[in-house]
Parts: C-alpha cells; structure tokens; sequence
C-alpha cells in the first residue's frame, strides 16, 4: 500500500540552448506527487504518515521553491550571481526565511542563500524526478515520483527497498538506536 503526499514549488528556469520558448528565463508552478509504499503498520493504521513524508522532503524541496534552477553551463549564471553580490544577497538575506538543507549530488547543487539550485541537465519535469529520487531515495522507501509543471509531465515508479520498521505509536520509521526520532518510543 502507499502513502502519497503532494508538494507545489514554484521556480524560474530555462532550457539553455533550446530553440524554441523555453530558452527564455520563465516560471512554472510545479506539483510534486510522492507515493512511498510499505506495508501497513498496525499501531497506527497507515504505512507512514503524510505529513512526516511532507517534513522529510520539504527539508530538502525547499530549495526549489521561489528559487531559480539554472544549468552549470548556462551564460547567465555567473551574471545571476554578479547581480546578487551587488545586491548584497548572493549571501543571503534576513527576508530569505524559507531555506532548505543545502546539497550537492551528482546531477543539482542548491545554494540556499541566494535561492539557487544549480543543475547538470536542463531542469525538465524528468529531470527534476531524477533529482528529487537522488536526493530522498535514502530517507524514504519511494515508490512513485510524478512531477508536473505546466502542461508537461514526467513519473517514474521505482523498486522500493522492503518493509521498514515503524514505531507502533506515531508511524515513524525506527533509527537504528531502535528509538523513535519523533516520540521517543523504544523498541
């Protein structure tokens, strides 16, 4: 059974390169469907709970909402950048509240306090599932990743990584202490 939690982010890109109007700087309001499976745990009556998939994904998301994504070779990069620092932002700002965990993988890097996120791939809707899997794939047991933005959309289902043991009183997956992070339930 699955668990599915939805996310909408919004953002600026463009497809560097492209011939066509995408290759001008444009925004998207996107909506990130999540779908984890597991088996339901009894305690709780759920396989986990939404709004813990929401926390957990939100902590890395973040980075694309009311961000700009722009591939590593794209020109206009390092003119963001040179605007930035003349605003006195490329740093950060005390407005800029709304801050995920900075990453850096293999295909995006985020940089939290300017609000960009910087790809290797043009950022399609395939190409922001393959982000988001690389970046969650470890702290939640995906199944499906559906993206849409605009008139376009990409999903993916993915072979999922087995039963995970949850705590009995809130649904939350157990550390490896054998506690729960959430209430302190004890195995």
């Amino acid at each position: 059974m699955r668990s599915i939690a939805t996310f909408d982010l919004q953002y600026a890109h463009r497809f560097y390169g492209f011939q066509g109007e995408a290759q001008y700087l444009h925004g998207h309001t996107g909506i990130l469907t999540i779908e984890v499976e597991d088996t339901v745990n009894p305690g709780v009556n759920m396989v986990y709970p939404c709004n813990e998939i929401q926390k957990v994904a939100w902590s890395i998301l973040q980075n694309f909402d009311h961000a700009l994504v722009l591939r590593e070779d794209d020109p206009l990069l390092p003119a963001i950048l040179e605007v930035y620092e003349k605003q006195g932002i490329k740093d950060g700002a005390p407005q800029n509240k709304m801050k995920g965990e900075a990453f850096k993988t293999e295909l995006a890097t985020a940089y939290p306090d300017c609000r960009l996120v910087v790809t290797k791939e043009t950022m399609t809707v395939e190409g922001m599932i393959k982000i988001v899997y690389s970046l969650l794939k470890d702290k939640l047991n995906i199944a499906k990743l559906t993206f849409t933005s605009g008139v376009n959309a990409a999903t993916q289902e993915f072979e999922t990584q087995g039963t995970k043991e949850r705590c009995p009183l809130c649904g939350v997956e157990i550390g490896e202490s054998g506690t729960c992070p959430k209430c302190g339930y004890k195995k």
